[in-house]
C-alpha cells in the first residue's frame, strides 16, 4: 500500500473510529497484531485521551506504529522524527489546540490530522 493509499485508508477510518484507532489500523498489514487487538489497545486515545487535554489521538498512533514496527527498540528516535513532522503539518500537537476549542480557529481537522500522522509515521519509518 503506497502512503497516499494509507492515507486514504486512514481518514476513511476515522469515520467509524477515533483518530488513534483509524491511524494504527491503516498499518495493520504492517505490524504483527490483528486488527481487533490494534483497535482495542487503541481506544482511549481519541480525543486527546478522551479529554481533548492530551496529545492528538492520531499523534499517539504514529508513534505507536513505530514501537510496533520496531519492537520497541529505536522507537524514541522514531518519535523525535514523528512529533515534529506532524507538528509541522498540523501546526499542534495537543487536540484542544487543534481543535480551536479555546480561539474558535481549528487549526486541523481530524480527518487531516489522521492523514498527516499517517504520512509522519510513512517517513519516519521510511
Amino acid at each position: 500500500m503506497t502512503t497516499a493509499e494509507r492515507q486514504d485508508y486512514a481518514a476513511k477510518l476515522k469515520r467509524e473510529m477515533n483518530c488513534c484507532q483509524a491511524v494504527v489500523r491503516a498499518f495493520a498489514d504492517t505490524v504483527s497484531l490483528d486488527e481487533a487487538t490494534l483497535t482495542s489497545l487503541a481506544a482511549g486515545f481519541g480525543s486527546g485521551m478522551g479529554t481533548m487535554e492530551g496529545s492528538c489521538g492520531a499523534l499517539v498512533g504514529a508513534v505507536m506504529v513505530a514501537g510496533l514496527r520496531t519492537g520497541g527498540s529505536g522507537t524514541m528516535a522514531l518519535s523525535r522524527r514523528i512529533l515534529p513532522r506532524f507538528r509541522e503539518l498540523c501546526g499542534a500537537t495537543i487536540c484542544r489546540e487543534l481543535k480551536g476549542v479555546d480561539t474558535g480557529k481549528p487549526l486541523c481537522s481530524c480527518e487531516d490530522c489522521v492523514r498527516n500522522a499517517v504520512l509522519a509515521a510513512a517517513e519516519a519509518l521510511g
